[in-house]
């Protein structure tokens, strides 16, 4: 009975998830990058961002990662003049938690290229946003509008030669935000390992 309630108390105390309006103005936020350096939405306005969420110890965060597609997509949205900030909400003690220089030690191994990669370990920026795996992805128009939430491609599994065949869902709503398109799909369902949350 008492781990009962207690599971029932952290389920009630346990911050709940927000679900951004496709349309309606992406949250704005503050985060830290693995330099310790302040990151803010804001400061990108009037560029398209992606957030990627990412883990490095799930398996379909690592099929896109040892495939070279997630690179390859980052450089492209890059190449694009688009902002892409990869976010980490592993809160400290579960699967995927870093410390910077952890982080950045990954990246390289990786060879992942984002703008930037923010620390979130208490939570707050992926709650923010909604962010249920990884990864869960988000772009955002260059007027600040939310354009885009789900999956990154259309292959939910954790197969590498999958990735590589993939209809990559987030860089076509990318390359049509640019183009001054709505993204079609704009929501789909995003796939892969639960965020770990505190």
């Amino acid at each position: 009975m008492r781990r009962l309630l207690l599971a029932a108390l952290l389920l009630v105390a346990a911050p709940a998830l927000a679900d951004p309006v496709i349309g309606a103005a992406a949250p704005d936020f503050t985060a830290t990058d693995t330099d310790g350096r302040a990151v803010r939405l804001a400061d990108y306005r009037g560029r398209i961002v992606i957030l990627e969420w990412t883990n490095p110890g799930c398996p379909f965060v690592r099929a896109h990662y040892d495939s070279g597609t997630m690179p390859a997509v980052q450089a492209e949205a890059k190449a694009a003049g688009a902002v892409w900030l990869s976010v980490n909400s592993g809160a400290p003690g579960k699967q995927g938690h870093m410390t910077g220089p952890q982080a950045r030690a990954q990246m390289a191994h990786d060879r992942a290229v984002p703008t930037a990669y923010l620390l979130d370990p208490a939570g707050t920026l992926g709650r923010l946003y909604g962010a249920k795996t990884t990864p869960h992805m988000y772009v955002i128009a260059a007027d600040g509008r939310l354009a885009y939430e789900g999956a990154i491609d259309d292959r939910p599994t954790a197969d590498a030669d999958d990735a590589k065949a993939a209809t990559r869902w987030a860089l076509n709503a990318v390359k049509a935000v640019k183009a001054g398109r709505t993204p079609d799909p704009a929501v789909t369902r995003a796939y892969g390992c639960q965020v770990k949350y505190k």
